[in-house]
């Protein structure tokens, strides 16, 4: 597909929960390349945007348009350009990490060669070559993260969805993965993050969320 101008463009959005708003008349223009840090309190539904972007969770009302895909008619167009890194990681417990990456590489049409090559490569960047092929469920918590963030980026995806992808890392894994999900390259970001200081300093747009689900704030 051609290149667009806006890779998120909102209009009226809203999603409700039975008779309960979680997101409502949200307006948004996000430049591709940039990056939007979304912040708001518990409940403002920060996850449910991404939820919506990353084509998992229909919107009740309103217009999105993603990376010039309309959602959510298009969705099946723009799933294999997104990655999205959950809450959760949720990995495959009995699987090693290489295996759930190597299943991931199968998920996007990779090539075996092409797909070892990335994870090899994404591995070593997150200094976890050599615990990939012990379980899951042997992991730590940080580690797991690691290997998600492995995941969601594996097929290169235009958009990065990113719900607190800090969370379990130290300080150590948290820089090994701003060269894999950070800013830069390109690539377009949406970041909700539960340590408002350190994503605004990253950001090129900041969206608050009341805890109604309405934006307070849209600053660049």
């Amino acid at each position: 597909m051609t290149e667009v101008e806006n890779a998120v463009v909102l209009r009226g959005l809203g999603r409700d929960y039975g008779d309960l708003p979680a997101l409502q008349d949200l307006d948004l223009d996000l430049p591709a390349g940039s990056s939007l840090v979304v912040l708001g309190p518990n409940g403002s539904g920060k996850s449910t945007l991404l939820r919506i972007l990353s084509t998992l969770l229909r919107p009740t009302r309103g217009e999105a348009t993603v990376l010039g895909y309309e959602l959510p008619k298009e969705s099946w167009k723009l799933r294999g350009q997104i990655g999205y890194l959950g809450h959760e990681p949720l990995l495959y417990q009995d699987l090693t990490g290489r295996e759930n990456l190597e299943l991931q590489g199968k998920l996007h049409g990779l090539s075996v060669e092409e797909a070892n090559h990335r994870i090899d490569m994404d591995l070593e960047v997150m200094e976890m070559s050599r615990r990939a092929d012990r379980r899951v469920n042997e992991y730590s918590a940080g580690m797991r993260q690691r290997i998600a963030i492995c995941r969601a980026v594996l097929h290169r995806p235009k958009l990065l969805l990113l719900d607190e992808p800090d969370s379990n890392l130290d300080p150590e894994g948290r820089e090994l993965a701003r060269s894999l999900i950070g800013p830069g390259e390109g690539r377009t970001r949406v970041l909700v993050s539960h340590e408002p200081e350190r994503a605004r300093a990253e950001a090129d747009a900041v969206l608050t969320l009341d805890r109604n689900g309405r934006a307070v704030e849209l600053a660049s």
